[in-house]
């Protein structure tokens, strides 16, 4: 019961943030169990300033595909305490349902404030990211898709080395296209469709981790966890013109991993 309702409400709540007149339908939610492991090598350039390369495979269906890497660099600046800036550049290849692997190109920026209260410790991330692919319809995706990430999480340092933390975290996405159609009941189909631009905003994804990050040494730690993610993504079906609008669904997943992470710090 208590579950259903959780579904319910996560179903509901990307809805209220959509800007499409032409509502279309919820496909039925899909389940996933896979796993994510990564790298990182984190090198100090001056007090606050670091730089850093990362990798991260990804494994879907109960761990039997492999459906994701991404490889990447930034810099981060550590302000003052309590403020970081970063920024940095990834390459993602990721598997479509029809097997095929597609290239994507991701530039970010990202602001955080933390907050030390005794051993607890307080912090909200906002990364600001745009990643370009290729699209075969640009009428169905944006080729150019910018979106805003927020994470609020929250970690205990009491335990000497091992720091467990949980953290929540959306994704609203600002320029998905926009349609503008009307559902004819007649004949089950969408008329007076016209393509209003990439200007539909809405949350997307909503995530939670629970975790513990594991120090072994001054310079080698680790990361434990498992992470929660719920998807709602829009599924436009136009004909090549842009002139037919053919379905309008709404994609819903709910996927839990496994992670371990390990970073080095030089």
């Amino acid at each position: 019961m208590i579950r259903n309702r959780l579904l319910l409400i996560l179903a509901l709540l990307p809805a209220c943030f959509g800007t499409t007149r032409a509502q279309g339908t919820a496909n039925t939610l899909e389940n996933d169990f896979g796993g994510r492991v990564s790298l990182t090598l984190d090198k100090k350039i001056v007090k606050g300033v670091h730089v850093f390369i990362e990798g991260e495979g990804r494994m879907s269906d109960s761990f039997s595909t492999f459906g994701r890497y991404q490889a990447g660099a930034g810099v981060s600046w550590k302000i003052n305490p309590y403020f970081k800036l970063g920024a940095g550049y990834q390459f993602i290849e990721k598997r479509n349902s029809e097997g095929t692997w597609k290239p994507r190109h991701r530039v970010y920026l990202d602001g955080s404030a933390s907050l030390r209260a005794g051993d607890w410790q307080f912090s909200l991330k906002e990364r600001l990211q745009l990643t370009h692919r290729d699209v075969s319809n640009a009428f169905q995706s944006c080729p150019n898709s910018l979106a805003l990430k927020s994470r609020l999480k929250v970690a205990y340092k009491g335990f000497g080395s091992v720091t467990p933390y949980i953290y929540a975290e959306l994704r609203n996405v600002f320029n998905d296209p926009s349609v503008i159609a009307t559902w004819s009941t007649a004949s089950l189909a969408y008329a007076d469709y016209s393509f209003g631009g990439y200007n539909d905003a809405y949350v997307n994804r909503l995530r939670g981790s629970l975790g513990a990050e594991l120090k072994l040494s001054k310079h080698h730690a680790l990361d434990f966890f498992v992470l929660t993610d719920y998807n709602y993504d829009k599924n436009i079906d136009t004909n090549a013109k842009g002139t037919k609008l053919k379905s309008l669904t709404w994609d819903r997943s709910l996927n839990v991993s496994l992670g371990l992470g390990y970073k080095f710090s030089f």
